[in-house]
């Protein structure tokens, strides 16, 4: 990994406007979460609404749209203005800028996703629920990080691909073909959040070496995808 090209990379991402995108959602996990708690009685329980505050809502919505957001911009923002050229004129192998672009994208994802989620789970009472939506974010975020910075090499319009990802196969399929679970990056996530908290209010059917496996796999394939497609890059910025 490059410290310049990770340095350059978290000065973008970072810009006031990028940052006030990745405010309104963790506000809204945060606020639901009080409200869900303020009305809580002897018939509504945190088992009612923290699924799906932590699950239909923090880990299926805001966890893969952050990842979206910074995963895409982190190498797309110098493909579309050109910039990109830059870097390909240094003497830097292709595998180098894509892991420090990767690991930034995955730690700006993990912040600001990972934070709001476990306050959220201890605003729920639920000490050990925090930590497991710390490990799940965290291993969610590289797997998604991986995934959006490899189509933002591969397409011209990777947030677009990456909604309909999103819309059709993590929250649509998942939900109508059990299968299709073991390639959901969300559920993956869930699974080691529900291990770690334990609580109702998270739920996976996946083990958690299955999760692990196929995490890893996601990172690995997105690396290497979005290497390999760098590598057919022209000095002009665009594919060959």
């Amino acid at each position: 990994m490059n410290p310049t090209i990770m340095r350059l990379t978290a000065r973008a991402l970072l810009g006031r406007r990028r940052v006030l995108l990745l405010l309104p959602m963790p506000i809204v996990l945060i606020g639901l979460t009080l409200l869900g708690v303020a009305s809580e009685d002897e018939y509504v329980t945190a088992g009612d609404w923290g699924p799906l505050v932590f699950g239909n809502l923090g880990l299926a919505v805001i966890l893969p749209l952050t990842a979206l957001i910074v995963g895409s911009s982190a190498l797309g923002l110098e493909i579309d203005d050109g910039t990109i050229t830059h870097l390909l004129t240094k003497p830097l192998p292709r595998g180098e800028i894509i892991l420090s672009k990767l690991t930034v994208a995955w730690l700006v994802t993990t912040a600001a996703t990972a934070v709001p989620l476990a306050v959220a789970a201890l605003i729920a009472g639920s000490g050990a629920l925090a930590v497991g939506m710390v490990v799940g974010a965290a291993v969610g975020s590289l797997a998604y990080s991986a995934l959006f910075l490899a189509l933002s090499v591969m397409s011209k319009r990777p947030v677009a691909v990456g909604l309909v990802y999103i819309v059709l196969w993590e929250n649509l399929l998942v939900s109508f073909v059990d299968g299709a679970r073991v390639f959901s990056i969300r559920q993956h996530a869930g699974a080691l959040a529900d291990a770690i908290g334990d609580t109702p209010l998270v739920d996976s059917s996946l083990t958690v070496l299955t999760a692990v496996i196929m995490a890893a796999a996601f990172a690995t394939l997105g690396t290497y995808a979005a290497t390999r497609r760098l590598r057919s890059f022209a000095l002009t910025g665009e594919a060959n």
